[in-house]
Order: C-alpha cells, then sequence, then structure tokens
C-alpha cells in the first residue's frame, strides 16, 4: 500500500460505501410512503421493532431535527453508530440518551423509573421497580448530586462490562 496509496485508502471506505449502500436499501424498503422519512409505524413494521418497548425512545434518539420521522441522514448516523465504524463512546453516549429523556446530561430518579417501567411494564411492582432505581442511582452517582452524568455512566457500564 506504501507504492499505491489511494488502494489503501479505498481498502478504508470501500466497507463503509458498501454498508451506506445496504442501509440505502433498507431505509427504502422501510419507507413505505416513499417521503423520505421514517415514521413510528414504518419503524414498526420490522418484526423485530415491534416488540421492543424503547422504539419510540430509539427514533426520538435517531430525529435530531425534531419533527417526529427519521430522514435518511438521521437514519446512516444513527445506524452506523452500531456498526463496525462505531466507536464505544458511541454506543454508550446512546445507551445514556436512552435514560436521558429530557436530554440535560444527567439521568435522574424519575428518567431512569420511566425507562425502566417502560422496558419490564408490569413485571414488577413500582415499589419493587422504584427500589432497585433508588439502588442504583445511588451505586452510581459518585458525586452525590442525586443524578447520573454521562462520566459516571461511563464507569458503572465499564465496571459491569456493558458495552
Amino acid at each position: 500500500w506504501l507504492l499505491f496509496p489511494n488502494c489503501f485508502l479505498a481498502l478504508v471506505t470501500l466497507p463503509f460505501v458498501s454498508e451506506v449502500r445496504r442501509l440505502d436499501k433498507r431505509f427504502k424498503k422501510l419507507d413505505l410512503d416513499d417521503s423520505g422519512e421514517l415514521s413510528v409505524k414504518e419503524f414498526m413494521s420490522l418484526p423485530e421493532l415491534q416488540q421492543n418497548p424503547l422504539v419510540q425512545r430509539v427514533i426520538d434518539i435517531f430525529d435530531k431535527d425534531g419533527n417526529g420521522e427519521v430522514d435518511f441522514s438521521e437514519f446512516i448516523e444513527g445506524v452506523l453508530q452500531f456498526s463496525v465504524k462505531g466507536t464505544k463512546e458511541q454506543r454508550l453516549h446512546f445507551a445514556f440518551r436512552i435514560y436521558d429523556l429530557d436530554n440535560d446530561g444527567f439521568i435522574s430518579n424519575g428518567e431512569l423509573f420511566l425507562t425502566l417501567k417502560t422496558m419490564v411494564g408490569k413485571n414488577l411492582e413500582d415499589v419493587q421497580l422504584q427500589q432497585l432505581v433508588d439502588k442504583t442511582i445511588l451505586s452510581a452517582d459518585t458525586d452525590r448530586d442525586g443524578r447520573v452524568s454521562f462520566q459516571e455512566f461511563c464507569k458503572v457500564s465499564q465496571t459491569n462490562g456493558v458495552l
């Protein structure tokens, strides 16, 4: 590759281009109304997402402009963070945003409760769930401000081997 530096560049970018093309096909298949944007209903056409209680939250995170739908660039940006091109920090940031409902950079007790309630449904009583939330916040909140920052979230994730 020293003799042909452009070949090395091609090796780096071809998988990315190939992945974008694959995602473009996927996006077009999901875009049932050919609007150029994916609605919640269109996302829910995927059988693997129909039982996922966090689909709406994932869409909210992908939807950078806040219009309630995901366009192709938002789709690419959102999906690529989980691909081989995505970094561990990107995956951690995405996971953090699942819980940070008001996007203030912190996970509060209430936000953790609401997100976990969405995930567990009626499998836990609210009192049991609140005890779990309190214990989790107490454990993760190292600066004792009553909420979990991104840095604290990362420390907990690394300690528990998540992501």
